[in-house]
């Protein structure tokens, strides 16, 4: 194993501190517990608060900022974060309209934010994203997992709350737009978790794991390598098996890398997935590449789709500023 770390016990204190040296003007880090907040917060506004093990950066602590997360509550390598984390993001985000979690389905994720929502003193309410196709269940959650989807909730949400909706909106707005997106990813290799010092499982030189989690969870099969256009397809086939978007309709397409694929390889798969859907008269009216939700150094992608109206394009386009996602 080859890692930057001085050990693995204190590798995302570390980070986090380098974190907070690179983008301190965007937001503030306490450790013990450790929270990344947002620097400045506006009074009466809903806050947002997400978060999960750590190894998938940049979600979260990378998308708190304006127009996004108001707060992001990191746990160690590929694990949940604790309750009293969740508690202490949502006294600090709270300034008198109540607290959204936005929940990536992982049951470790659940049972915690859902302990933290029962427990707090503040008034909050939770969503839970369940965006990967690829298996029904798996080690670590029952049900779809939470995947690269969970960014584009944050992104729309994070809007719709910076222009002062109200919690119960907020909460409507995000289970309609969990119902419009559909995610699914392809690995190449795999990842090391630093405590654990070799890679998760094994893939031959010529094989790919088709359906694979962020954590490096078994997909739904093992195939040979094949052309990007031919993977692409079979991403597409089984995402849009799920979303059914009709003839005529826009698409949110989010092009994801999982840590160690070139930025050429994203941009040729964007092509590849543009080609597929136009055939098919589905129009992808706004788009998004690169690594947003990673699984350490793995090799690979992740598609998602996102069935865009009017409202969610609007939402879109509105002004974000954080340390991985601004315009």
């Amino acid at each position: 194993m080859k890692k930057f770390m001085n050990d693995p016990e204190t590798f995302i204190e570390d980070s986090l501190k380098g974190f907070a040296l690179a983008h301190a003007d965007i937001c503030d880090v306490t450790l013990n517990p450790s929270v990344v907040t947002r620097k400045s917060l506006r009074r009466e506004k809903v806050g947002l608060v997400s978060g999960g093990g750590s190894g998938h950066e940049p979600m979260h602590s990378g998308f708190v900022g304006k127009g996004m997360l108001d707060a992001a509550c990191p746990g160690q390598i590929f694990t949940s974060p604790t309750p009293d984390q969740m508690m202490e993001a949502a006294r600090l985000v709270d300034t008198g309209a109540g607290v959204l979690f936005i929940v990536k389905n992982y049951s470790g994720d659940r049972m915690n934010f859902e302990m933290a929502a029962e427990m707090s003193e503040n008034k909050v309410a939770m969503v839970v994203v369940d965006d990967d196709v690829a298996v029904e269940d798996s080690t670590h959650t029952t049900g779809r997992r939470g995947v690269a989807g969970t960014v584009i909730v944050e992104k729309l949400v994070g809007s719709l709350a910076e222009s002062g909706a109200n919690l119960e909106a907020c909460v409507a707005f995000a289970e309609r737009i969990t119902g419009s997106i559909a995610s699914m990813g392809v690995a190449f290799s795999s990842c090391t978790v630093p405590a654990a010092g070799r890679p998760t499982f094994q893939l031959a030189d010529d094989e790919m794991e088709f359906g694979v989690g962020i954590h490096g969870e078994p997909g739904r099969r093992r195939e040979k390598i094949a052309p990007t256009d031919e993977i692409v397809a079979m991403l597409l086939d089984s995402i849009c098996e799920e979303l059914k978007p009709s003839s005529g309709s826009e698409v949110l397409l989010l092009v994801n890398g999982l840590g160690s694929t070139p930025l050429s390889e994203l941009y040729l798969v964007m092509n590849s997935a543009s080609k597929w859907l136009n055939r098919r008269e589905v129009a992808v009216a706004r788009s998004l590449v690169g690594d947003y939700t990673t699984a350490l150094e793995m090799a690979g992608i992740s598609l998602t789709l996102c069935k865009l109206d009017e409202e969610m394009k609007i939402h879109w386009d509105a002004p974000v500023h954080t340390a991985a996602l601004r315009w």
